[in-house]
């Protein structure tokens, strides 16, 4: 097989090794399946035309472009926030080539990676010093490693967090060597419970931020700065999670309020972390501000190293945060925050406009309509809080009988697109959230390849 024509042409065009493979692979599978059903043996054509087919499988990229249609903009399994076209354009600049990455360009001697980026975190913070790693998971480890190993630290029960995956906050503070000291109860808790829970092994003060959840009702927290003056006065430092963060106050552009860093340090935090690719509409990072002694132990720390970014990464954020020193603009050119921000009578506009040409592709047994919908900002971020918008709902031409079966095959062949659609099954209708969509025309255009079997 390797000495036909269309096998050598492939091996010419993909290298003699992958091909090679590939040939084994479909061969075995045949003398499989001969012997256990007693099938008959392909021809010729049959078996390179499996070997032309898994070569293309094997060469085929499994992390691919989608259309984000679930209503959840900012979907942590399909990769969070966009990145505007600045941060592209820095990651290409640095990964085509050599960088100043840790090479200081003025003093002709090594540099630290945190020069490129701590400056602007500082500027738009107020924080006196900043590092960053590569998640925010990862910026509660560090600092709790740096400063609470083999120590104890007091966290309201209310603020114990679990995110995706079963990720939970209690476990983090394990890996980092720290005891958990629960105070208070789920519903409320008080000044006086962090203040009996000080002891001589007390490391620090924390706060975490609830991103992806609400607790309502017979409640109450203690403020940050509460929070903060009391572990001041036992020498202590206060440490606050945000997890999603956001640089700017949204209220200024008709969402909810989210708590900033700035205004964290503002009430007395000494150590703040947050996320990169959530509401600020970066990379994935995690990004830890505050004091600068504090700050200088975290960076000393040799899980540092383990957990930096590369340079890709710093690249894009250092692009984002520099963004945000132009607050006028910011709509217009983070992705992200203009999903969030888009009115909803543009995305019904969009969804009349698209109707006609879904009902085309899908042709008899779909009735497709716009329908009033809400999205969710997604990512643990303002769990509560929902977007009016509007989605295309495609319903089987059918009963209920059926219909399940019908709506899942549907989403298999929006999956199965040149750019995979990923929708929502709901009220009995396969929905597409049209708010993230900003690319209409490549939408529209490869729905000509639609088949639902």
């Amino acid at each position: 097989m390797l000495r036909h024509a269309s096998v050598e042409a492939l091996s010419t065009a993909h290298g003699r090794p992958l091909v090679t493979g590939a040939v084994r692979e479909v061969l075995d599978a045949v003398r499989q399946t001969l012997r256990d059903d007693s099938a008959a043996v392909p021809a010729e054509d049959d078996l390179l035309r499996r070997v032309e087919s898994r070569v293309a499988d094997i060469l085929r990229p499994s992390l691919v472009p989608v259309f984000n249609l679930t209503g959840t903009v900012l979907h942590t399994n399909l990769g969070r926030a966009a990145l505007p076209q600045e941060a592209l354009d820095a990651v290409v600049a640095v990964s085509s080539g050599a960088s100043n990455l840790e090479y200081d360009l003025g003093t002709g001697r090594r540099g630290d990676r945190d020069d490129h980026i701590e400056d602007v975190i500082c500027r738009l913070t107020g924080a006196e010093a900043a590092t960053v790693v590569n998640n925010n998971a990862a910026a509660v480890l560090l600092v709790l490693n740096t400063l609470a190993m083999r120590k104890e630290v007091p966290v309201s029960r209310g603020q114990l967090i679990e995110i995706g995956g079963a990720f939970r906050s209690p476990d983090i503070m394990a890996r980092a060597g720290c005891k958990l000291c629960e105070v208070g109860t789920t519903n409320r808790t008080h000044l006086k419970d962090f203040e009996a829970a000080i002891g001589p092994r007390t490391a620090l003060l924390m706060a975490v931020h609830t991103s992806n959840y609400e607790v309502q009702g017979f409640t109450a927290e203690v403020p940050e700065d509460k929070l903060a003056d009391l572990a001041h006065r036992h020498d202590l430092p206060c440490v606050i999670d945000l997890g999603s963060g956001t640089l700017i106050d949204l209220e200024a552009f008709g969402l909810p309020h989210e708590p900033t860093p700035a205004e964290a340090i503002a009430s007395g935090a000494d150590l703040v972390t947050f996320s990169g690719d959530k509401l600020l509409g970066g990379p994935q990072a995690g990004i830890i501000v505050g004091r600068k002694d504090l700050v200088a132990k975290v960076r000393k720390n040799p899980l540092k190293r383990a957990l930096r970014l590369d340079k890709m990464t710093i690249a894009a954020l250092a692009t984002v945060f520099r963004l945000y020193l132009d607050p006028d603009r910011l709509v217009e050119r983070m992705p992200a925050l203009r999903a969030l921000t888009r009115p909803v009578e543009d995305i019904r506009a969009l969804a009349e406009r698209l109707r006609p040409r879904l009902s085309e592709a899908l042709g008899n047994g779909f009735a497709v309509s716009v329908d009033e919908c809400h999205s969710q900002i997604g990512s643990g971020a303002l769990p509560v809080d929902l977007l009016p918008s509007a989605a295309l709902a495609v319903a089987p031409d059918m009963g209920k009988r059926g219909a399940g079966r019908a709506l899942k095959r549907l989403a298999t062949a929006f999956r199965q697109l040149p750019q995979p659609v990923i929708g929502r099954i709901q009220n009995d209708a396969f929905s597409l959230d049209l708010r993230c969509l900003e690319d209409e025309t490549a939408f529209a255009d490869q729905l000509r390849h639609l088949s639902v079997k």
